[in-house]
């Protein structure tokens, strides 16, 4: 067997996921908010970036455009340490390989640094001056430990038990079987005697229900507190409380001996009482949204406008131009200075794709734009990546965590892409169509009869909308609609 070397010329098509390319798509899945962090935190880090002077007239925005669409002759492949030119060298040698950035940053000028308002001496707040924090569920209620008159014992037990509340304000230990209030009694070296006496104080405190090992607990303490526990209120929590749950009215009204109002109106007592009573101290932080792009009517047509709103307008800095003569800092400037040109120029690009893709959305979606959820029409990624002519890929990475301001409300640019259901008449309605539908029955209904998935679906097909009852479920229960037995009500 005989080797050989041979070379062969092949052509081939190859994606190559360069660092402008990587830093593009990456811009295109951020929100709003989180472009904003991420303006920020490149300020801080790259030298070559700062603020700039907000201005919305024509003029600057057709300059940086035009700035933008240079960065291709300006930016090309530059070594980070470019050997100096030894003595008496010609510099034209090295001008042939190397971008002239001192023409580059005279180009690149866009507006001066935004001058600062503040009076010279004048101090800003402290930060204990501008943060604050609502008081948890354990701060509220060891601030209540003072009124209980416990003695140190019992104040060790006390915070062990406060320790051990979940989110709703259960006292609940995970992976312990059985009453909690032991395993508490043991660690804390007390009788259970001790321990139960101390949780049976701890359940006085506000809000009412607190501390209580169950939900069955949890609501006679709140009877108890409402003066209804040794009544008929009582005694359905007690020994009826899963035939409430299944609205058993029947079943209720024969084991305590009442009559069918009695019963009724002691239900209603018991629905005014909180089987969460830690709700109001979640720890959950609220999930603000900040609309990507807003969409306005003027006159018969919609305008789209990208929010620019908290984002940091950038320029290359003037500072860094005798940097450039240095050879030992020359590579590090140059490598920053394409960092910051790849970011601008992402960022400009990032928004103008946002718009191309709303204004698409808008098109095909015109009658939702104008009369609301139920007139959304079925669309896919594909219709709207073949009309802008970009890759469905592209499309989705932009609809993707970003938000619309609409006349209709806000929502996520993906709210627009959803499945076809069919019509009896050969037409096609969307998916998020029906759902609205859906939600409008349920709210309709007579709430002591209310709709089964099956009516449901019979009552849409008389509005000529096909729809199997497992259909109708699913939609359902992605809303968050409870079923019918869940959303019956006993009076």
């Amino acid at each position: 067997m005989s080797f050989e070397l041979k070379q062969q010329l092949r052509m081939s098509q190859q994606l190559v996921m360069t660092p402008q390319l990587q830093l593009a798509i990456k811009l295109l899945q951020l929100s709003h908010l989180e472009l904003e962090s991420l303006i920020r935190s490149e300020l801080e880090q790259n030298p070559m970036l700062e603020e700039a002077t907000t201005s919305t007239d024509v003029e600057d925005r057709d300059a940086l455009q035009q700035e933008l669409s240079s960065i291709e002759r300006f930016v090309g492949e530059v070594d980070s340490q470019p050997t100096p030119p030894s003595e008496g060298e010609a510099l034209s040698n090295e001008a042939q390989n190397e971008i002239d950035w001192e023409a580059y940053l005279d180009h690149y000028l866009l507006s001066p640094a935004t001058p600062s308002n503040r009076e010279v001496g004048e101090e800003l707040p402290g930060p204990e001056a501008t943060l604050s924090r609502a008081p948890s569920l354990l701060d509220h209620l060891t601030s209540q430990l003072a009124f209980l008159d416990l003695s140190e014992e019992e104040k060790r037990v006390a915070q062990l038990i406060l320790g051990n509340l979940d989110d709703q304000g259960y006292f609940r230990l995970e992976g312990v079987e059985g009453d909690p209030i032991i395993p508490i009694a043991y660690e804390a070296g007390v009788s259970f005697q001790v321990a139960a006496r101390v949780l049976a104080k701890l359940q006085t405190l506000d809000p009412p229900g607190v501390c209580a090992r169950d939900l069955e607990e949890c609501l006679l303490i709140q009877a108890r507190v409402a003066g209804e526990e040794d009544t008929l209120v009582g005694r359905i929590i007690r020994c009826h409380l899963r035939d409430l749950e299944a609205k058993n009215l029947k079943a209720i009204c024969e084991g305590v001996g009442a009559s069918k109002e009695e019963v009724i109106e002691a239900i209603r007592i018991i629905e005014s009482f909180d089987p969460k009573p830690a709700r109001h101290f979640a720890t959950e932080e609220p999930r603000y949204i900040t609309p990507d792009v807003y969409v306005y009517k003027v006159g018969d047509d919609y305008v789209v406008q990208v929010n620019d709103d908290g984002l940091s307008k950038l320029r290359i800095s003037n500072r860094y131009r005798e940097a450039l003569r240095d050879a030992q800092s020359k590579g590090f400037i140059q490598d920053k200075l394409r960092s910051a040109v790849w970011l601008i120029r992402s960022i400009h690009q990032r928004q103008r794709t946002i718009q191309k893709v709303t204004e698409s959305i808008v098109k095909f979606q015109r009658e939702f734009f104008d009369k609301g959820v139920a007139y959304l029409k079925p669309m896919i990624l594909k219709d709207v990546a073949d009309d802008i002519g970009m890759h469905e890929s592209t499309v989705s990475r932009v609809t993707t965590n970003k938000y619309v301001h609409t006349p209709q409300g806000i929502f996520e640019l993906k709210y627009f892409f959803n499945s076809a259901i069919s019509t009896t008449g050969g037409d096609e309605i969307a998916s998020e169509a029906v759902k609205e539908e859906i939600r409008k029955l349920v709210a309709s209904e007579d709430p002591r009869a209310p709709y089964s998935d099956q009516k449901i679906a019979d009552l849409l097909r008389e509005k000529n909308i096909e729809i199997a009852r497992r259909t109708v479920a699913k939609y359902r229960e992605a809303m968050g609609i409870l079923p019918s037995s869940k959303r019956k009500r006993l009076y």
